[in-house]
Order: C-alpha cells, then structure tokens, then sequence
C-alpha cells in the first residue's frame, strides 16, 4: 500500500514539472515574439494598404490616363527608392510650417479646405519625380516604396482650414492637401483637388505659407 502511494506521488510530481517547463517554453516564446515586434520599425508594423495617401498617386479621369491598346491604364515606374538621399535627412527639428488651405474661383472667392488631411514629404528626387510627372504632368504612378511613409508628416486643418505642423527639422518639403469641392466650383460632384507647393524651412524659424490653387 505505502509503495503504490509512493509511486503515485512520484507520478504526479513528474506530471506537474514538465507541465511547469511547458509553460515556460510558451512564455519564453510569446515574449521573444513580442519584443520582435517592438523592435520593428513603423512601416514594418503597419500595412501600407491602410494608410490614406491616395493622393501621391490619386486616380485620375478616363481622358486624363494614359491609355495602352488592351485598354489597361499604363503606369509610370517610380524610380528606385534612394536610401542614402533618405538616410541624411534629420527626423526631428523645430520648425514650425502653418498656414490655410483652400482654392480660389475667378473671382477671388475662397473655397476653405476645412478638415482635411496635410502632409510633407521630404524634397528628393524620389519626390520631384513624382512632384513632376503625377502633380504637373496629371501621371499616374505605380506605387510608392512604404519605406517612403517613415518620412512623411502628417496634420489636419480645422473647419476653417487652418493647419499647422510642429517639430519640423530643417530642409526642403513638398506641401501637399487636398480640398473636397463640389457645386461651389462648378462640378456635378465632388471632388478631391489636389494643392501642392514646395516649402522650405530653417532651425526654429516659424513658417507661414497657405496653401491654394485656383479652380480649373
């Protein structure tokens, strides 16, 4: 009788250590996991598919594509990312770029871009690609490298359209929004209206540039 207790005893104490060593190994394995995942960068951690920049490369009208004889939309191919322009950039600054966004009529009338999403996006020849063909040129573009959304800032205006950035280091920026019209600039629906200007800023200076295009 004392040596079948004995040997349940045993039984049991064997059964709760590798149980305990099971959890640890777990444990160890959901820990490693998620250190991984805070050592990733902000474009490895989020889909670039779900962030809203449609307009670096916005859909554009039938008649304004560039049409190949399939009757597929022919893309521009973006130039290969350059790292080393992106490496030298300084990511944290003083700056300060504000301003307002809006459109013009021939009349002078300003059409506000309230609530709207604004960004800046470096000056390189990624982005005066892009600056040339897609904005002055009307280009679609095939898409962008999602290394390129690590130096990008974003902002929004309030209702009255006025928006500002803080923290903005030294350097040469492309300042782009977009302002939603409809009736009020003559279309039969709404439409997003791109605005984009180049901006340039140094050390703490504080920067005052509206932004603001005339309606086609």
């Amino acid at each position: 009788m004392f040596k079948r207790i004995a040997l349940l005893s045993l039984t049991l104490l064997t059964l709760s250590v590798l149980t305990g060593c099971t959890r640890s190994r777990l444990s160890s394995k959901n820990s490693a996991h998620n250190s991984s995942n805070n050592n990733q960068s902000w474009a490895d951690q989020t889909n670039v598919d779900d962030v809203d920049i449609s307009d670096l490369d916005e859909n554009l009208k039938e008649s304004e594509m560039m049409m190949t004889e399939s009757g597929q939309v022919q893309k521009i191919a973006r130039i290969n990312f350059p790292s080393s322009e992106y490496n030298r950039l300084a990511r944290t600054g003083k700056g300060t770029v504000r301003g307002t966004i809006y459109l013009k009529d021939s009349y002078e009338k300003g059409i506000l871009g309230a609530n709207t999403r604004l960004y800046l996006n470096p000056l390189t020849s990624y982005s005066k690609q892009w600056y040339k063909e897609s904005y002055l040129g009307g280009a679609k573009m095939t898409k962008a490298d999602s290394r390129l959304f690590n130096y990008l800032k974003f902002t929004a205006s309030d209702e009255n359209g006025k928006f500002a950035f803080y923290g903005v280091p030294s350097g040469s920026y492309y300042l782009i929004g977009t302002v939603k019209c409809g009736q009020e600039c003559g279309y039969g629906n709404d439409k997003n209206i791109r605005i984009a200007r180049k901006v340039t800023i140094e050390g703490n200076q504080i920067l005052e540039k509206d932004l603001t295009r005339m309606i086609d």
